[in-house]
Protein backbone atom coordinates (compact mmCIF):
# COMPACT_ATOMS: atom_id res chain seq x y z
CA UNK A 1 0.00 0.00 0.00
CA UNK A 2 3.10 2.42 0.87
CA UNK A 3 4.53 1.83 -2.79
CA UNK A 4 1.15 2.83 -4.15
CA UNK A 5 0.76 5.77 -2.24
CA UNK A 6 4.34 6.67 -3.80
CA UNK A 7 3.77 5.89 -6.80
CA UNK A 8 0.56 8.00 -6.47
CA UNK A 9 2.70 10.66 -5.16
CA UNK A 10 4.69 10.51 -8.41
CA UNK A 11 1.35 10.53 -10.39
CA UNK A 12 0.10 14.08 -8.91
CA UNK A 13 3.68 15.71 -9.58
CA UNK A 14 3.42 14.59 -13.08
CA UNK A 15 -0.82 15.58 -13.02
CA UNK A 16 -0.33 18.95 -10.93
CA UNK A 17 2.33 20.26 -13.90
CA UNK A 18 0.64 23.03 -15.41
CA UNK A 19 0.89 22.14 -19.12
CA UNK A 20 -0.87 18.91 -18.01
CA UNK A 21 -3.65 20.27 -16.24
CA UNK A 22 -4.20 22.75 -19.51
CA UNK A 23 -4.30 19.87 -21.46
CA UNK A 24 -6.64 17.56 -18.53
CA UNK A 25 -8.99 20.65 -18.50
CA UNK A 26 -9.15 21.10 -23.02
CA UNK A 27 -10.24 17.35 -22.38
CA UNK A 28 -12.99 17.82 -20.04
CA UNK A 29 -14.22 20.78 -22.01
CA UNK A 30 -14.35 19.00 -25.51
CA UNK A 31 -15.50 16.34 -23.87
CA UNK A 32 -18.63 18.01 -22.09
CA UNK A 33 -19.56 19.68 -25.36
CA UNK A 34 -19.24 16.14 -27.40
CA UNK A 35 -21.31 14.72 -25.08
CA UNK A 36 -23.73 17.45 -25.28
CA UNK A 37 -23.86 17.17 -28.95
CA UNK A 38 -26.60 14.53 -30.53
CA UNK A 39 -25.07 12.44 -32.70
CA UNK A 40 -21.39 12.94 -31.92
CA UNK A 41 -20.84 11.03 -28.91
CA UNK A 42 -17.37 10.16 -27.19
CA UNK A 43 -15.81 7.38 -29.90
CA UNK A 44 -16.30 10.24 -32.75
CA UNK A 45 -15.11 12.88 -30.26
CA UNK A 46 -11.47 10.88 -29.78
CA UNK A 47 -11.20 9.43 -33.20
CA UNK A 48 -11.68 12.99 -34.53
CA UNK A 49 -9.52 14.75 -32.21
CA UNK A 50 -6.63 11.85 -32.03
CA UNK A 51 -5.05 13.73 -34.54
CA UNK A 52 -4.40 17.01 -32.49
CA UNK A 53 -2.71 14.85 -30.07
CA UNK A 54 0.28 14.12 -32.47
CA UNK A 55 2.54 17.17 -31.26
CA UNK A 56 1.93 15.91 -27.26
CA UNK A 57 3.82 13.46 -25.34
CA UNK A 58 2.18 9.98 -24.56
CA UNK A 59 1.17 11.69 -20.96
CA UNK A 60 -0.11 15.14 -22.39
CA UNK A 61 -2.38 12.65 -25.38
CA UNK A 62 -3.97 10.20 -23.05
CA UNK A 63 -4.50 12.92 -20.34
CA UNK A 64 -6.51 14.98 -23.08
CA UNK A 65 -8.22 11.97 -25.07
CA UNK A 66 -9.58 10.28 -21.67
CA UNK A 67 -10.54 13.96 -20.78
CA UNK A 68 -13.08 13.53 -23.89
CA UNK A 69 -14.21 9.89 -22.97
CA UNK A 70 -14.87 10.49 -19.60
CA UNK A 71 -16.16 14.57 -20.18
CA UNK A 72 -18.59 12.90 -22.94
CA UNK A 73 -20.15 10.88 -20.46
CA UNK A 74 -21.24 13.97 -18.49
CA UNK A 75 -21.87 16.26 -21.22
CA UNK A 76 -24.76 13.48 -22.30
CA UNK A 77 -27.12 14.47 -19.17
CA UNK A 78 -27.20 17.94 -19.99
CA UNK A 79 -29.00 17.30 -23.72
CA UNK A 80 -30.92 14.16 -21.53
CA UNK A 81 -32.48 16.29 -19.16
CA UNK A 82 -33.40 19.96 -20.70
CA UNK A 83 -34.77 18.46 -24.58
CA UNK A 84 -35.19 14.97 -23.75
CA UNK A 85 -32.33 14.37 -26.39
CA UNK A 86 -29.35 11.88 -25.82
CA UNK A 87 -26.31 13.27 -26.36
CA UNK A 88 -24.75 10.14 -26.07
CA UNK A 89 -26.06 6.38 -26.43
CA UNK A 90 -25.37 5.95 -22.17
CA UNK A 91 -27.78 9.06 -21.44
CA UNK A 92 -31.14 7.37 -22.85
CA UNK A 93 -32.05 6.32 -19.28
CA UNK A 94 -31.39 9.75 -18.08
CA UNK A 95 -34.00 11.09 -20.61
CA UNK A 96 -36.67 9.00 -19.16
CA UNK A 97 -37.02 10.61 -15.24
CA UNK A 98 -34.61 13.50 -16.18
CA UNK A 99 -36.69 15.24 -18.44
CA UNK A 100 -39.62 14.58 -16.08
CA UNK A 101 -38.23 16.38 -13.45
CA UNK A 102 -37.32 19.13 -15.89
CA UNK A 103 -41.36 18.97 -16.69
CA UNK A 104 -41.70 19.69 -13.09
CA UNK A 105 -39.77 22.36 -12.52
CA UNK A 106 -36.52 20.59 -11.13
CA UNK A 107 -34.47 20.69 -13.97
CA UNK A 108 -31.83 22.27 -11.70
CA UNK A 109 -31.62 19.96 -9.29
CA UNK A 110 -31.54 17.18 -11.89
CA UNK A 111 -28.55 18.42 -13.68
CA UNK A 112 -27.03 18.53 -9.93
CA UNK A 113 -27.54 15.15 -8.98
CA UNK A 114 -26.51 14.01 -12.20
CA UNK A 115 -23.16 16.07 -12.18
CA UNK A 116 -22.63 14.94 -8.44
CA UNK A 117 -23.44 11.65 -8.95
CA UNK A 118 -21.07 11.03 -11.68
CA UNK A 119 -18.32 12.65 -9.47
CA UNK A 120 -18.37 9.99 -6.83
CA UNK A 121 -19.26 7.43 -9.22
CA UNK A 122 -15.68 8.46 -10.99
CA UNK A 123 -13.82 8.97 -8.22
CA UNK A 124 -14.62 5.89 -6.77
CA UNK A 125 -13.95 4.42 -10.21
CA UNK A 126 -10.09 5.95 -10.22
CA UNK A 127 -9.71 4.90 -6.61
CA UNK A 128 -10.62 1.04 -7.68
CA UNK A 129 -8.59 1.37 -11.18
CA UNK A 130 -5.52 2.98 -8.54
CA UNK A 131 -5.86 -0.10 -6.56
CA UNK A 132 -6.58 -3.52 -8.76
CA UNK A 133 -4.66 -2.09 -12.13
CA UNK A 134 -0.65 -2.58 -10.60
CA UNK A 135 -1.30 -6.71 -9.26
CA UNK A 136 -3.20 -7.15 -12.34
CA UNK A 137 -0.42 -6.00 -14.19
CA UNK A 138 2.19 -7.82 -12.33
CA UNK A 139 0.15 -11.17 -12.29
CA UNK A 140 -0.31 -10.83 -16.32
CA UNK A 141 3.78 -10.40 -15.99
CA UNK A 142 3.29 -14.52 -16.23
CA UNK A 143 1.96 -13.91 -19.70
CA UNK A 144 3.81 -14.92 -22.65
CA UNK A 145 2.73 -15.56 -26.13
CA UNK A 146 0.64 -17.85 -25.79
CA UNK A 147 -1.23 -16.32 -22.86
CA UNK A 148 -1.81 -13.25 -24.88
CA UNK A 149 -2.98 -14.79 -27.85
CA UNK A 150 -5.44 -16.61 -26.14
CA UNK A 151 -6.52 -13.13 -24.26
CA UNK A 152 -6.98 -11.13 -27.05
CA UNK A 153 -8.72 -14.25 -28.42
CA UNK A 154 -11.13 -13.88 -25.80
CA UNK A 155 -11.39 -10.39 -25.76
CA UNK A 156 -12.88 -10.31 -29.22
CA UNK A 157 -15.63 -13.33 -28.75
CA UNK A 158 -16.34 -11.48 -25.22
CA UNK A 159 -16.94 -8.26 -27.09
CA UNK A 160 -18.57 -10.25 -29.54
CA UNK A 161 -21.06 -12.12 -27.04
CA UNK A 162 -21.74 -8.78 -25.20
CA UNK A 163 -22.88 -7.02 -28.53
CA UNK A 164 -25.90 -5.61 -29.44
CA UNK A 165 -26.27 -7.02 -32.40
CA UNK A 166 -25.42 -10.51 -33.34
CA UNK A 167 -22.40 -12.93 -32.00
CA UNK A 168 -21.66 -13.47 -36.18
CA UNK A 169 -22.18 -10.11 -37.41
CA UNK A 170 -19.73 -9.07 -34.61
CA UNK A 171 -17.02 -11.16 -35.25
CA UNK A 172 -17.20 -10.87 -38.92
CA UNK A 173 -16.48 -7.09 -38.34
CA UNK A 174 -13.36 -7.74 -36.33
CA UNK A 175 -12.28 -10.13 -38.87
CA UNK A 176 -12.48 -8.14 -41.13
CA UNK A 177 -10.27 -5.40 -38.94
CA UNK A 178 -7.61 -8.06 -38.45
CA UNK A 179 -7.56 -8.49 -41.81
CA UNK A 180 -6.60 -4.81 -42.42
CA UNK A 181 -3.87 -4.92 -40.22
CA UNK A 182 -2.54 -7.25 -42.07
CA UNK A 183 -1.76 -4.96 -44.76
CA UNK A 184 1.86 -3.12 -44.92
CA UNK A 185 5.66 -4.83 -43.63
CA UNK A 186 5.54 -8.46 -42.41
CA UNK A 187 7.67 -7.95 -38.79
CA UNK A 188 8.58 -11.08 -38.92
CA UNK A 189 10.11 -11.79 -42.50
CA UNK A 190 10.16 -7.80 -44.23
CA UNK A 191 7.88 -8.39 -47.36
CA UNK A 192 5.49 -6.27 -48.53
CA UNK A 193 2.03 -7.72 -48.21
CA UNK A 194 -1.62 -6.32 -49.91
CA UNK A 195 -0.33 -2.84 -50.40
CA UNK A 196 -0.82 -2.73 -54.09
CA UNK A 197 2.22 -0.64 -54.76
CA UNK A 198 1.11 1.87 -52.56
CA UNK A 199 4.41 2.81 -50.62
CA UNK A 200 2.23 4.86 -48.32
CA UNK A 201 0.32 1.50 -46.67
CA UNK A 202 3.93 -0.04 -45.93
CA UNK A 203 3.30 0.92 -42.44
CA UNK A 204 -0.26 -0.83 -42.99
CA UNK A 205 -3.11 1.13 -42.82
CA UNK A 206 -3.15 3.65 -40.28
CA UNK A 207 -5.76 3.44 -37.07
CA UNK A 208 -6.75 7.12 -37.59
CA UNK A 209 -8.27 7.50 -40.50
CA UNK A 210 -10.26 4.85 -40.37
CA UNK A 211 -11.25 5.70 -36.58
CA UNK A 212 -11.74 9.14 -37.96
CA UNK A 213 -13.52 8.06 -41.07
CA UNK A 214 -16.25 4.99 -39.56
CA UNK A 215 -16.98 6.87 -36.31
CA UNK A 216 -16.56 10.50 -37.42
CA UNK A 217 -17.17 10.95 -40.87
CA UNK A 218 -19.26 7.83 -40.93
CA UNK A 219 -21.49 9.29 -37.82
CA UNK A 220 -21.97 12.60 -39.74
CA UNK A 221 -23.30 11.23 -42.74
CA UNK A 222 -25.77 8.69 -40.72
CA UNK A 223 -27.19 10.99 -38.72
CA UNK A 224 -30.06 12.86 -40.44
CA UNK A 225 -30.02 16.66 -40.77
CA UNK A 226 -31.86 18.66 -37.79
CA UNK A 227 -32.82 22.13 -38.87
CA UNK A 228 -35.30 22.77 -36.54
CA UNK A 229 -33.95 23.67 -32.92
CA UNK A 230 -35.88 22.73 -29.98
CA UNK A 231 -36.23 25.70 -27.17
CA UNK A 232 -33.77 25.31 -24.39
CA UNK A 233 -34.54 26.45 -20.67
CA UNK A 234 -31.26 27.25 -19.09
CA UNK A 235 -31.65 26.72 -15.37
CA UNK A 236 -30.40 29.39 -12.63
CA UNK A 237 -27.87 28.72 -10.73
CA UNK A 238 -30.19 29.40 -7.42
CA UNK A 239 -32.18 26.22 -8.38
CA UNK A 240 -29.10 24.27 -9.10
CA UNK A 241 -29.57 22.98 -5.16
CA UNK A 242 -32.02 19.73 -4.82
CA UNK A 243 -34.23 19.77 -1.62
CA UNK A 244 -32.96 17.46 1.49
CA UNK A 245 -35.30 14.93 0.51
CA UNK A 246 -33.94 14.82 -3.06
CA UNK A 247 -30.24 14.84 -1.85
CA UNK A 248 -31.84 11.30 0.28
CA UNK A 249 -33.39 9.60 -2.50
CA UNK A 250 -30.15 9.59 -4.84
CA UNK A 251 -27.61 8.74 -1.95
CA UNK A 252 -27.96 5.07 -2.09
CA UNK A 253 -28.90 4.88 -6.20
CA UNK A 254 -25.07 6.58 -6.19
CA UNK A 255 -23.40 4.35 -4.54
CA UNK A 256 -25.19 1.18 -6.11
CA UNK A 257 -24.28 2.77 -9.23
CA UNK A 258 -20.76 3.64 -8.96
CA UNK A 259 -20.04 -0.43 -7.61
CA UNK A 260 -22.03 -2.08 -10.14
CA UNK A 261 -21.08 0.30 -13.18
CA UNK A 262 -16.77 -0.29 -12.28
CA UNK A 263 -17.10 -4.05 -12.30
CA UNK A 264 -19.47 -3.86 -15.80
CA UNK A 265 -16.75 -1.52 -16.89
CA UNK A 266 -14.18 -3.95 -16.82
CA UNK A 267 -16.17 -6.79 -19.10
CA UNK A 268 -15.19 -6.14 -22.56
CA UNK A 269 -18.63 -4.40 -24.52
CA UNK A 270 -20.19 -1.03 -24.49
CA UNK A 271 -19.64 -1.26 -20.67
CA UNK A 272 -21.12 2.33 -19.80
CA UNK A 273 -24.31 1.93 -22.12
CA UNK A 274 -24.96 -1.47 -20.16
CA UNK A 275 -23.90 -0.27 -16.89
CA UNK A 276 -26.72 2.81 -17.23
CA UNK A 277 -29.54 -0.08 -18.32
CA UNK A 278 -28.73 -2.12 -15.63
CA UNK A 279 -28.46 0.63 -12.97
CA UNK A 280 -32.09 1.52 -13.81
CA UNK A 281 -33.19 -1.72 -13.90
CA UNK A 282 -32.03 -2.48 -10.38
CA UNK A 283 -33.37 1.18 -9.22
CA UNK A 284 -36.63 0.26 -10.52
CA UNK A 285 -36.81 -3.56 -9.44
CA UNK A 286 -35.43 -2.78 -5.72
CA UNK A 287 -37.58 1.10 -5.62
CA UNK A 288 -40.80 1.19 -2.81
CA UNK A 289 -42.39 3.30 -5.10
CA UNK A 290 -41.80 2.18 -8.97
CA UNK A 291 -44.63 3.60 -10.35
CA UNK A 292 -42.65 6.77 -9.97
CA UNK A 293 -40.17 5.65 -12.30
CA UNK A 294 -40.83 7.45 -15.54
CA UNK A 295 -42.65 10.37 -14.19
CA UNK A 296 -39.56 12.22 -12.04
CA UNK A 297 -37.75 9.91 -9.94
CA UNK A 298 -34.80 11.10 -8.21
CA UNK A 299 -32.94 7.22 -8.19
CA UNK A 300 -33.72 7.08 -12.07
CA UNK A 301 -31.30 9.96 -12.64
CA UNK A 302 -29.08 9.29 -10.16
CA UNK A 303 -28.68 5.76 -10.73
CA UNK A 304 -27.85 5.48 -14.30
CA UNK A 305 -25.70 8.93 -14.54
CA UNK A 306 -23.83 7.41 -11.98
CA UNK A 307 -23.11 3.95 -13.12
CA UNK A 308 -21.99 5.11 -16.75
CA UNK A 309 -19.13 7.26 -15.36
CA UNK A 310 -18.13 4.53 -13.57
CA UNK A 311 -18.27 2.29 -15.91
CA UNK A 312 -16.12 4.49 -17.91
CA UNK A 313 -13.60 4.64 -15.44
CA UNK A 314 -13.72 0.52 -14.94
CA UNK A 315 -12.69 -0.10 -19.22
CA UNK A 316 -9.53 1.60 -18.39
CA UNK A 317 -8.02 -1.30 -16.11
CA UNK A 318 -8.08 -4.24 -18.38
CA UNK A 319 -6.55 -1.83 -20.96
CA UNK A 320 -3.86 -0.12 -18.89
CA UNK A 321 -3.31 -3.47 -17.32
CA UNK A 322 -3.31 -6.08 -19.90
CA UNK A 323 -3.35 -4.26 -23.23
CA UNK A 324 -6.60 -5.61 -23.90
CA UNK A 325 -9.28 -2.74 -25.21
CA UNK A 326 -12.56 -3.52 -23.88
CA UNK A 327 -14.42 -1.77 -26.58
CA UNK A 328 -13.90 0.84 -29.32
CA UNK A 329 -13.28 3.52 -27.00
CA UNK A 330 -10.23 2.30 -25.58
CA UNK A 331 -9.25 0.88 -28.43
CA UNK A 332 -8.59 4.54 -30.35
CA UNK A 333 -6.58 5.21 -26.90
CA UNK A 334 -4.54 2.55 -26.36
CA UNK A 335 -3.62 3.28 -30.12
CA UNK A 336 -2.75 6.57 -28.94
CA UNK A 337 -0.47 5.46 -26.60
CA UNK A 338 0.89 2.86 -29.66
CA UNK A 339 1.45 5.92 -31.59
CA UNK A 340 3.17 7.60 -29.06
CA UNK A 341 5.71 4.51 -28.70
CA UNK A 342 4.24 3.76 -25.49
CA UNK A 343 2.57 -0.17 -25.49
CA UNK A 344 -0.40 -0.28 -22.78
CA UNK A 345 0.11 -4.00 -20.57
CA UNK A 346 1.60 -5.42 -17.86
CA UNK A 347 5.66 -3.45 -18.92
CA UNK A 348 3.45 -0.07 -19.19
CA UNK A 349 3.70 0.63 -14.66
CA UNK A 350 7.37 -0.42 -14.64
CA UNK A 351 8.94 0.77 -17.75
CA UNK A 352 6.60 3.75 -17.88
CA UNK A 353 5.53 4.81 -14.67
CA UNK A 354 5.38 8.91 -15.07
CA UNK A 355 2.43 7.93 -17.89
CA UNK A 356 0.50 5.70 -15.70
CA UNK A 357 0.43 7.22 -12.76
CA UNK A 358 0.27 10.50 -14.24
CA UNK A 359 -2.67 9.61 -16.23
CA UNK A 360 -4.27 8.00 -12.86
CA UNK A 361 -3.97 11.01 -10.52
CA UNK A 362 -5.05 13.55 -13.98
CA UNK A 363 -8.19 11.28 -13.32
CA UNK A 364 -9.01 12.64 -10.21
CA UNK A 365 -8.18 16.21 -10.96
CA UNK A 366 -10.12 15.58 -14.16
CA UNK A 367 -13.34 14.86 -12.17
CA UNK A 368 -13.18 17.65 -9.56
CA UNK A 369 -12.97 19.82 -13.14
CA UNK A 370 -15.90 18.49 -14.38
CA UNK A 371 -17.83 19.08 -11.44
CA UNK A 372 -16.52 22.57 -11.62
CA UNK A 373 -17.39 23.27 -15.30
CA UNK A 374 -21.07 21.37 -15.25
CA UNK A 375 -22.75 23.17 -12.72
CA UNK A 376 -22.02 27.29 -12.80
CA UNK A 377 -21.48 26.91 -16.59
CA UNK A 378 -24.43 24.83 -17.63
CA UNK A 379 -25.67 27.64 -19.20
CA UNK A 380 -23.11 28.37 -21.82
CA UNK A 381 -23.01 24.71 -22.44
CA UNK A 382 -26.70 24.72 -23.72
CA UNK A 383 -26.46 27.48 -25.72
CA UNK A 384 -24.09 25.13 -28.08
CA UNK A 385 -27.34 23.35 -28.38
CA UNK A 386 -28.71 26.27 -30.48
CA UNK A 387 -25.86 26.45 -33.29
CA UNK A 388 -27.92 24.61 -36.39
CA UNK A 389 -26.69 21.61 -37.38
CA UNK A 390 -26.62 22.85 -40.69
CA UNK A 391 -23.44 25.29 -39.56
CA UNK A 392 -22.25 22.68 -37.52
CA UNK A 393 -21.44 18.90 -39.35
CA UNK A 394 -19.77 20.49 -41.93
CA UNK A 395 -17.07 22.41 -39.77
CA UNK A 396 -16.69 18.83 -38.05
CA UNK A 397 -15.96 17.13 -41.46
CA UNK A 398 -13.63 19.92 -42.51
CA UNK A 399 -11.60 19.31 -38.73
CA UNK A 400 -11.69 15.65 -39.70
CA UNK A 401 -9.76 16.11 -43.26
CA UNK A 402 -7.43 18.23 -41.76
CA UNK A 403 -6.60 16.54 -38.74
CA UNK A 404 -5.96 13.47 -40.71
CA UNK A 405 -3.82 14.98 -43.67
CA UNK A 406 -2.08 16.62 -40.96
CA UNK A 407 -0.72 13.36 -38.96
CA UNK A 408 1.73 12.30 -41.73
CA UNK A 409 0.73 14.63 -44.71
CA UNK A 410 -0.22 11.99 -47.05
CA UNK A 411 -3.65 12.38 -49.04
CA UNK A 412 -3.53 8.48 -48.96
CA UNK A 413 -4.89 8.44 -45.60
CA UNK A 414 -7.40 10.87 -46.56
CA UNK A 415 -8.68 8.91 -49.06
CA UNK A 416 -8.77 6.37 -46.55
CA UNK A 417 -10.70 8.16 -44.29
CA UNK A 418 -13.23 8.97 -47.26
CA UNK A 419 -13.57 5.57 -48.39
CA UNK A 420 -14.06 4.62 -44.22
CA UNK A 421 -16.65 6.96 -44.02
CA UNK A 422 -18.60 5.43 -47.49
CA UNK A 423 -18.08 1.96 -45.42
CA UNK A 424 -19.15 3.55 -41.88
CA UNK A 425 -22.51 4.52 -43.71
CA UNK A 426 -23.58 1.43 -45.00
CA UNK A 427 -22.43 -0.59 -42.46
CA UNK A 428 -24.94 1.77 -40.03
CA UNK A 429 -27.80 1.25 -42.85
CA UNK A 430 -26.74 -2.94 -42.41
CA UNK A 431 -27.16 -2.85 -38.91
CA UNK A 432 -24.12 -4.00 -38.87
CA UNK A 433 -21.50 -2.58 -35.76
CA UNK A 434 -18.42 -1.02 -36.95
CA UNK A 435 -16.13 -0.88 -33.47
CA UNK A 436 -15.53 -4.60 -33.94
CA UNK A 437 -13.83 -3.36 -36.96
CA UNK A 438 -11.57 -1.12 -35.49
CA UNK A 439 -10.51 -3.21 -32.56
CA UNK A 440 -9.50 -6.05 -35.06
CA UNK A 441 -7.29 -3.72 -36.44
CA UNK A 442 -5.49 -1.87 -33.26
CA UNK A 443 -5.08 -5.54 -32.02
CA UNK A 444 -4.03 -7.69 -34.97
CA UNK A 445 -0.19 -6.24 -35.02
CA UNK A 446 -0.09 -7.70 -31.68
CA UNK A 447 -2.06 -10.59 -32.46
CA UNK A 448 -0.03 -11.75 -34.97
CA UNK A 449 3.08 -11.08 -33.53
CA UNK A 450 2.15 -13.12 -30.33
CA UNK A 451 0.43 -15.81 -32.49
CA UNK A 452 3.64 -16.57 -34.63
CA UNK A 453 5.86 -16.17 -31.83
CA UNK A 454 4.11 -18.73 -30.22
CA UNK A 455 4.05 -21.26 -32.61
CA UNK A 456 8.07 -20.56 -33.47
CA UNK A 457 8.28 -21.81 -29.67
CA UNK A 458 6.47 -24.75 -30.31
CA UNK A 459 7.61 -25.68 -33.63
CA UNK A 460 4.55 -24.81 -35.43
CA UNK A 461 2.79 -27.38 -32.84
CA UNK A 462 -0.45 -25.87 -32.05
CA UNK A 463 -1.22 -27.88 -28.79
CA UNK A 464 0.93 -25.25 -26.95
CA UNK A 465 -1.64 -22.94 -26.40
CA UNK A 466 -3.88 -26.20 -24.64
CA UNK A 467 -0.55 -27.18 -22.60
CA UNK A 468 -0.21 -24.12 -20.94
CA UNK A 469 -2.80 -24.17 -17.99
CA UNK A 470 -3.29 -20.21 -18.68
CA UNK A 471 -3.90 -19.86 -22.26
CA UNK A 472 -5.81 -23.18 -21.74
CA UNK A 473 -8.15 -21.48 -19.56
CA UNK A 474 -8.85 -18.81 -21.91
CA UNK A 475 -9.38 -20.86 -24.77
CA UNK A 476 -11.83 -22.85 -22.79
CA UNK A 477 -13.95 -19.50 -21.75
CA UNK A 478 -13.85 -18.46 -25.09
CA UNK A 479 -15.84 -21.93 -26.46
CA UNK A 480 -17.84 -22.04 -23.43
CA UNK A 481 -19.31 -18.11 -24.79
CA UNK A 482 -19.89 -19.43 -28.32
CA UNK A 483 -21.43 -22.70 -27.45
CA UNK A 484 -23.85 -20.43 -25.27
CA UNK A 485 -24.46 -18.44 -28.22
CA UNK A 486 -24.83 -20.91 -30.60
CA UNK A 487 -27.56 -23.11 -28.13
CA UNK A 488 -29.20 -19.62 -27.19
CA UNK A 489 -29.68 -18.61 -31.30
CA UNK A 490 -30.98 -22.55 -31.78
CA UNK A 491 -33.41 -21.68 -29.17
CA UNK A 492 -34.43 -18.61 -30.30
CA UNK A 493 -34.52 -20.71 -34.31
CA UNK A 494 -36.87 -23.56 -32.54
CA UNK A 495 -39.19 -20.78 -30.41
CA UNK A 496 -40.04 -18.76 -33.57
CA UNK A 497 -40.53 -22.11 -35.84
CA UNK A 498 -43.25 -23.20 -33.15
CA UNK A 499 -44.64 -19.81 -33.19
CA UNK A 500 -44.91 -19.55 -36.52
CA UNK A 501 -46.75 -22.83 -36.67
CA UNK A 502 -49.25 -22.03 -34.50
CA UNK A 503 -49.66 -18.49 -36.19
CA UNK A 504 -50.38 -20.73 -39.59
CA UNK A 505 -52.85 -22.93 -37.56
CA UNK A 506 -55.05 -20.30 -36.37
CA UNK A 507 -55.01 -19.01 -40.02
CA UNK A 508 -56.65 -22.55 -40.84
Amino acid sequence: MEATLDSLALGFSVAFRPDVLLYAFLGCLVGTLVGMLPGIGPLAGVSILLPVTFGLDATKAIVMLAGIYYGSQYGGSTTSILMRIPGEASSVMTCIDGYAMAQKGRAGAALCIAAVGSFIAGTFGVIMLTVLAPPLANFALRFGPPEYSALLVLGLVFLAYMSSTSLVRTLLMASVGLLLGCIGIDVMSGHFRYSFDIKELGDGIGIVPVAVGLFGLGEIVSTPSKTITQQVVSPRLRELLPSATEWRQSAMPIARGSVLGFFVGIVPGSAHIIASFLSYAVEKRISKTPEEFGKGAVAGVAGPESANNSASTGAFVPMLALGLPTGPVTAVLMAALLIHGVPPGPQLVSEHPDVFWGFIASMYVGNLMLLALNLPFVGLFVSVLRIPYAYLYPLIVMFCIIGVYEVSHSIVDVWIMLIMGGVGYVLRKLDFDPAPLVLGLVIAPIFELSLRQSLVMSNGDWSIFFRRPISATLLAICLALLAVSAISALARKDWRGKLAEVEAGEER
